[in-house]
């Protein structure tokens, strides 16, 4: 038997990628922004703002950070909808990128789709609390909406809650039958 207990909402780790470091992203249809995690999954940070120009250069731009980083175990990917639930219209791209990074990603980084209703508007408040100005925040908005994604997330996970949506991604693979070693 087991003595180590395990955390509410977490039984072996299949509803959290904590610790390891968790990505968020902010999926729009000019601008793709980035935050990420530290390794314990406390505090989510700003990483960078994609332009979303033709063909797949964002999504694997997005790919190359994760990979980037061996310590990565999960992606939180905002999932758009309107304040009576509903998915915007923006939804579907949002679930094309988190389908794209689940099945390239493979099992060891997990995916999730996370209601993002209001972070938009948490990050622009944020910023100008902060004393930035409207014009300024263009350039930086989607990397704070990612932050808020994030952090929502990981605060849900280390208090024991499953957040979103999990997306499949590819299996491991499995030996044939006759083909053990």
């Amino acid at each position: 038997m087991n003595s180590a207990p395990e955390h509410p909402g977490h039984a072996g780790q299949e509803h959290s990628p904590l610790p390891g470091v968790v990505w968020g992203v902010d999926v729009g249809l000019a601008r793709v922004g980035v935050a990420r995690c530290d390794p314990q999954g406390v505090l989510a940070t700003p990483v960078e703002t994609v332009s979303v120009g033709e063909g797949q250069a964002a999504l694997d731009r997005v790919l190359g950070l994760v990979r980037e980083d061996e310590r990565s175990t999960g992606v939180v990917v905002g999932l758009p909808r309107h304040l009576d639930g509903h998915e915007s219209t923006s939804a579907a791209e949002a679930r094309r990128w988190a389908k794209h990074l689940a099945a390239a990603l493979g099992p060891a980084v997990r995916v999730w789709l996370v209601d993002e209703r209001m972070s938009t508007v948490a990050a622009s408040r944020g910023m100008r609390q902060a004393g930035v100005r409207a014009k300024e925040q263009r350039d930086r908005i989607d990397q704070a909406a990612a932050v808020e994604i994030l952090q929502m997330s990981l605060d849900a996970w280390r208090g024991g809650s499953r957040i979103g949506e999990l997306v499949p991604g590819r299996k491991p693979r499995r030996r044939a039958a006759g083909n053990t070693p």
